[in-house]
């Protein structure tokens, strides 16, 4: 509007056909995968032995859950704003997604059982992914958090007094600046890509 011709790189998460970059709309969920799994190498956690609980089955919770499933996790818990479902032998995550489709949310799902948000925070599992809302774990939950890793994906899912819990405890948490950077990683890549006019082939 201001020069009066087409400038692409001034916005990202455009289609591939007009600048965009291959790869964004599971950018954030994979560069969170990326952490966990250097996570789990560095603390000696076998990926294909966690269990994975995700708070979250919105763009970034339903792919983190896809993409940590196939490096050998096994997701047992996901939810959405009206509540989560639990199966400690895993979720059928297309089936879970076809029903949250179908009915609105992912509770009452017939092969698992309904819980709590406050619940699904709280299960027995390795790997922890808020990837909702804010403030999630604070000091009133910190201290029954029993997971190894929590990865956050959501923008400050843990409030800096539950923090101090979770440190003192020995929980290893991922940071949400580092944790859900890959969308905007590839929204540099694409403004790199449509500043030297590129195509938008650039695959993560």
């Amino acid at each position: 509007m201001n020069v009066g011709y087409s400038v692409p790189h001034v916005v990202t998460g455009k289609p591939v056909e007009i600048g965009g970059s291959e790869g964004r709309i599971e950018a954030t969920a994979r560069g969170c995968v990326f952490t966990i799994l250097k996570a789990c190498e560095f603390l000696g956690l076998p990926i294909n032995k966690a269990k994975v609980a995700i708070q979250g089955y919105g763009n970034a919770g339903y792919n983190v859950a896809r993409l940590i499933k196939k490096e050998g996790a096994k997701v047992i818990a996901v939810s959405d704003s009206k509540g989560g479902i639990h199966n400690e032998e895993g979720l059928n995550l297309e089936d879970v997604m076809r029903h949250k489709k179908e009915t609105g949310s992912v509770i009452d799902f017939p092969e698992a059982k309904n819980i709590t948000n406050k619940e699904l925070l709280e299960l027995d599992c390795e790997i922890l992914v808020p990837a909702a809302l804010e403030n999630q774990i604070d000091e009133n939950n910190a201290h029954k958090i029993k997971a190894r890793i929590i990865a956050e994906a959501a923008n400050g899912p843990t409030t800096p007094e539950a923090d101090k819990i979770l440190f003192s405890r020995g929980i290893f948490i991922i940071p949400d600046i580092l944790a859900n950077a890959g969308g905007v990683t590839v929204s540099y890549f694409e403004w790199v890509q449509d500043l030297q006019a590129f195509s938008g082939k650039n695959r993560m």
